[in-house]
């Protein structure tokens, strides 16, 4: 099949770019590099440096006529979101519908939308958290991201494009950006191996669901042959707190530094975790590593990398 994927330089879409090749499908890589890397882009995919709101992506798109959407082009810092709320809302929102503006006549056989478990929820009564709990975000990011699936819904209705939305948890694992907002693995490793203090903001007694990026990715080759409509949690199911999650880091890089805190962030939610008994039904997937192998395997490229 030809599959393009929108933010294919980026830590979650390079490692899907990956495996779609390795599948021996045709795949197209839609980045603008913004916040990808081109290093990370497979050398037998088709790269082409665009934003997804340029105007030149239609035409693309056109010529290209993919059997399948990956969309993992986006906004994704949740912090940025808040201070930045515009921003979020062009790059997720109107973005999207530019994306779908343009194949909505091309017979596209599925979409694959990245979205987000953990904010689309915001703080959730019931843990881990079914797909049908309530939506009620708290940040500009899970509103956005929420949104997004919504549109996809309408286009589904109006022009037949079957889609599929991932909401996936704490993502993390090799190539995730250490020097940003997001990602507090990366984060945490990067000042670890440095010898610095890591900063938890707040008590650090909030959880969140950390799934290691493999098992995302098998998620999202299951769902290149599933007929499912509609939104699938992508995670663990286990909640981990920021202190705990940074205790096992230290442990593992042998790291006596002492973390920092720092003031409790807007639009964070207090507890995540994801029920993904639907998935398990509907894709035959689960998650295959625990946290502690998932942490080993992100360390070692790490410690292997030039630059974190």
């Amino acid at each position: 099949m030809k599959i393009v994927v929108t933010g294919g330089a980026g830590f979650i879409g390079s490692h899907v770019v990956d495996a779609y090749i390795a599948e021996g499908h045709e795949v197209f890589v839609v980045d603008d590099l913004s916040t990808g890397q081109r290093s990370h882009v497979n050398p037998q995919a088709v790269f082409h440096c665009q934003d997804i709101l340029g105007p030149a992506v239609a035409e693309l798109l056109a010529r290209i006529a993919p059997d399948v959407l990956s969309l993992h082009a986006a906004q994704m810092d949740l912090r940025r979101s808040v201070a930045d709320p515009l921003f979020d809302a062009r790059v997720n929102i109107l973005g999207l519908i530019h994306i779908l503006e343009a194949v909505k006549d091309l017979k596209v056989k599925k979409v694959i939308y990245a979205s987000t478990g953990g904010a689309v929820y915001g703080e959730q009564d019931a843990l881990p958290t079914p797909e049908d709990h309530p939506t009620v975000p708290i940040s500009p990011y899970g509103v956005s991201k929420l949104a997004g699936e919504q549109y996809l819904a309408y286009y589904r209705k109006a022009f037949g494009i079957p889609y599929l939305a991932l909401r996936y948890a704490n993502v993390y694992g090799p190539r995730q950006r250490s020097d940003g907002e997001a990602g507090v693995v990366a984060i945490f490793i990067r000042h670890l191996l440095a010898g610095k203090a890591p900063i938890i903001n707040g008590d650090g007694r909030q959880t969140r669901d950390y799934v290691y990026i493999e098992d995302v990715v098998d998620a999202n080759l299951l769902a290149l042959k599933s007929s499912f409509t509609g939104a699938l949690n992508i995670g663990t199911g286990r909640e981990t707190d920021v202190l705990s999650l940074l205790r096992l880091l230290s442990e593992k890089t042998g790291s006596k530094v002492a973390e920092r805190y720092g003031s409790p962030k807007v639009g964070e939610q207090k507890r995540s975790a994801l029920d993904c008994a639907r998935a398990r039904d509907a894709l035959g997937w689960a998650a295959r590593f625990s946290l502690s192998e998932g942490l080993e395997a992100t360390l070692d490229y790490y410690r292997r990398s030039v630059s974190l």
